[in-house]
């Protein structure tokens, strides 16, 4: 199982502890966005966390969606994931590049952004999803989903993501740790926790020096007797599809419809996630124009 990750709960049962290997998912990624070094980091790192969220949904059938809208130069990020430990992302420019901080230290920050928020959107199938809305603080991506939680779900947590990325853009190593604190938590453990977190190496260096999810859990948190309970596949899956396509063009209306089919003569739309090509020629269009309204 190249992709996946461990659900772990210590012998307490007061700490929730999620480690992922999402390294052939960042490849991915790299692959369908032709990402730069910055965006390739920033995408992996909103998919693995979204990844390790969309696990933790109590409901089979709820989608939940990550939306970064920080003002960087990477524009709007977006990650979508479910239960099943599927993924798809998008940014509004994969491709944009910002300096390095420092010699092998990619500005995340830069091509996420701090001005603006982060949206948390959990749809139960429901009429309406619930959406939870904090300030982007560092534009890190960890940093911020572990703000979300603590304001916007009152729930301390600690959240850990890494992208190791080659010279040549590819793509060495990727992964993520998320922990959470769960009520009744006593002082003692706390401590440990903190203990536990000071001590953390990068998790992309972790994964790169060939450690797995298994093996990091025993290396740093053995201390809190932590059990797994679940192993899951992770894959990176756009669910996008030409009858979908179809479904968006028709709510666009038939004026709009109209225009595309007297300008152009078809359409032409491409899948933000997976970049797949949907044409629709004169006769799909004519179609959709007698099934608008």
């Amino acid at each position: 199982m190249k992709n996946y990750l461990i659900r772990a709960i210590d012998k307490n049962k007061s700490v929730r502890i999620f480690i992922a290997d999402t390294t052939e998912i960042v490849r991915e990624i790299r692959r369908v966005h032709q990402s730069s070094a910055t965006g390739s980091a920033a995408l992996g790192r909103l998919a693995t966390i979204s990844l390790i969220m969309g696990v933790t949904t109590k409901n089979d059938n709820e989608k939940l969606t990550i939306r970064f809208d920080g003002g960087g130069v990477g524009g709007k990020l977006i990650a979508v994931s479910n239960t099943k430990g599927e993924v798809k992302v998008t940014a509004t420019n994969p491709e944009a590049d910002a300096p390095s901080k420092y010699p092998g230290k990619l500005d995340v920050s830069a091509f996420v952004g701090k001005d603006g928020n982060l949206a948390v959107i959990r749809d139960y199938g429901l009429k309406e999803p619930y959406t939870g809305l904090s300030n982007i603080v560092t534009g890190e991506i960890a940093e911020d989903i572990a703000n979300y939680y603590f304001y916007s779900e009152q729930t301390p947590s600690i959240v850990s993501l890494g992208v190791l990325v080659d010279t040549d853009l590819s793509i060495r190593a990727a992964g993520g740790i998320f922990v959470q604190v769960l009520p009744g938590i006593k002082d003692e453990e706390l401590t440990i926790l903190e203990k536990i977190a000071s001590n953390l190496d990068p998790v992309s260096k972790m994964i790169d020096n060939g450690l797995t999810p298994e093996e990091i859990l025993e290396k740093y948190f053995s201390e809190i007797k932590p059990e797994i309970i679940e192993k899951q596949k992770l894959t990176y899956n756009c669910d996008c599809s030409r009858e979908r396509i179809e479904k968006g063009l028709i709510s666009i209306g038939k004026k709009d419809l109209q225009h595309l089919l007297d300008e152009d003569g078809q359409a032409e739309v491409i899948c933000d996630f997976c970049k797949t090509k949907y044409v629709f020629d004169r006769e799909n269009l004519e179609n959709l124009i007698k099934e608008s309204k």
